[in-house]
């Protein structure tokens, strides 16, 4: 089981970008979160299989239709799996 922080920059509030995200986590059967970060970012842990993560970082690249994606930054994160499924929060967890 895999966990990441995903940072994703550009156009990315306003789009329906969390929502969408929400809806491929769950097809990937990811767990995790996915908030909208204070600098016009929108931030996810995500927890799931290498490969779904991987293919979960290649859709938010392009993102939902009217999202303008310019960079999605990846950071490894350690522990055990905490999420049971894939939700929109209103902030960042604490201690992730």
């Amino acid at each position: 089981m895999a966990r990441a922080r995903f940072v994703v920059h550009g156009v990315v509030q306003g789009v329906n970008f969390r929502a969408s995200a929400v809806r491929e986590a769950l097809r990937l059967a990811i767990t995790g979160r996915v908030w909208n970060g204070g600098d016009g970012t929108v931030e996810l842990i995500a927890e799931g299989r290498g490969g779904a993560l991987a293919s979960l970082q290649t859709w938010l690249n392009e993102g939902p239709p009217g999202a303008d994606v310019t960079e999605v930054e990846r950071a490894e994160l350690g522990c055990k799996p905490r999420y049971e499924g894939f939700n929109i929060a209103w902030s960042a967890p604490r201690g992730d």
